[in-house]
């Protein structure tokens, strides 16, 4: 096996070791160079790897169990995950181990357990691959899992479960009549693409004629409908993919987010499909304005996204959700205070959790009189109705179009304000 391979698996238990065992999440070690040292090749498979390690995490712990009489240090632990993932999936036996024990080998703290690493990945790839497939989908963890059932009850969650393992699809959104590369058109009008490989080398990437959103994120701007000469405000506007679909809209856009590193992948978007906003670092809690509309994506859980974020179960246990949820409350209230009369203001958030959706705008409505639900803005191309929840917002799970490939979990909500 390759040097490269070997250094690809290296960086991948260096990722879990830092997910599971310091609840670091996948995006922020990425974004603190973890994988800088790789070539651009080397670097996809240690990212597809990761993610699908975590995706099959519980699999291969069952697996593991049948030959380990105790759990070891966590780098070999994960060393072996890694390896009953890939050898489950089809990957040559004599590669895969050579390259575990290789690595485990070289550890002046494990070095000694290469001769365990050998014996149990053996064993795995003499019984993995035919076990794999008749193992149950893997399950959340039970500080997420038991609130989701709570919601939505226990065959939505092992519908949202099959559509975590299954992995997400490329979905794009299209400028208007713009070409889209082959793929499916969804009822709301995204693309999909099954194997859509590097991102940057699909058509209409460097004419900018389409930019990557989920097809559950695209909908919030659909359901803002924003106007020609309107002014909007994004609030909390990174990474952009809504900031180009409102600018696309003709709308007179700000685009506003703490994060000055963040709003970098925002400048980069709107260079690069010739669309302008108006992008300002700044707390969404001090910025003042007025606006005509306003879209806010508040920040939240994120726990509609795992299907493309498998780490997010693992780094976190929901410890700092009630600091999240109150801020969802600060914001939308501030918001509120930008809202020009009879202007519009959408309130979304990518959770599976009511307290960051359906309660938020139910607490709400109750603080503000000059506040309504607009149900009728919900009506857009391809939204089902049973979606529309009691309180008048759009409900979205991962669960909903199984046979597509599924969609993020998202909240949203329009509000208009007494004129």
């Amino acid at each position: 096996m390759s040097n490269s391979a070997t250094a690809a698996r290296r960086s991948v238990i260096y990722l879990l070791d830092q997910i599971l065992g310091e609840g670091r999440l996948l995006p922020e070690c990425l974004a603190a160079g973890a994988l800088d040292r790789l070539a651009p090749e080397d670097r996809a498979r240690a990212q597809r790897l990761t993610i699908e390690t975590l995706r099959g995490l519980e699999r291969a712990d069952r697996l593991l169990a049948d030959h380990l009489r105790q759990t070891p240090a966590l780098t070999v632990h994960n060393a072996l995950r890694l390896g009953t993932v890939e050898l489950c999936q089809g990957e040559a036996a004599h590669g895969v181990v050579h390259s575990m024990v290789e690595i485990v080998g070289r550890s002046r703290k494990h070095g000694r357990l290469k001769g365990l690493v050998n014996a149990v990945l053996r064993k795995i790839a003499a019984d993995g691959p035919d076990a794999w497939p008749k193992m149950r989908v893997p399950r959340l963890p039970e500080w997420l899992r038991d609130p989701l059932i709570m919601a939505w009850g226990e065959d939505a969650v092992k519908g949202m479960e099959q559509a975590h393992f299954n992995g997400a699809p490329l979905d794009l959104t299209l400028k208007s009549g713009a070409e889209a590369p082959d793929g499916e058109t969804l009822p709301t009008g995204s693309i999909r693409l099954r194997d859509a490989g590097q991102v940057s080398t699909l058509p209409g990437y460097e004419a900018g004629t389409w930019w990557v959103q989920d097809a559950a994120a695209a909908l919030p701007v659909q359901v803002l409908a924003p106007k020609a000469g309107e002014k909007v405000l994004d609030l909390c506007a990174a990474p952009g993919g809504k900031t180009l679909q409102l600018a696309a809209a003709g709308a007179d856009v700000t685009a506003l987010d703490i994060s000055e590193a963040r709003l970098v992948r925002v400048r980069e978007n709107l260079k690069r499909t010739g669309l302008k906003a108006n992008v300002i670092a700044e707390d969404a809690l001090e910025y003042q304005g007025q606006y005509d509309a306003i879209l806010l994506d508040a920040p939240c859980s994120a726990t509609g996204t795992i299907r493309r974020h498998p780490d997010l179960p693992f780094a976190k246990d929901g410890s700092e959700f009630g600091e999240l949820i109150e801020l969802q409350a600060r914001m939308l209230a501030h918001a509120w205070t930008l809202l020009k009369p009879g202007g519009r203001l959408v309130y979304c958030t990518c959770s599976l959790l009511p307290d960051e959706g359906e309660v938020q705008i139910e607490e709400a409505l109750g603080q503000h009189p000059d506040m309504q639900v607009d149900r009728l803005a919900l009506g857009i191309s391809g939204v089902e109705e049973s979606w529309t929840t009691e309180e008048g917002g759009l409900r979205l799970r991962p669960d909903y179009w199984p046979d597509k490939g599924g969609m993020d979990g998202f909240y949203i909500a329009c509000l208009n304000k007494s004129a």
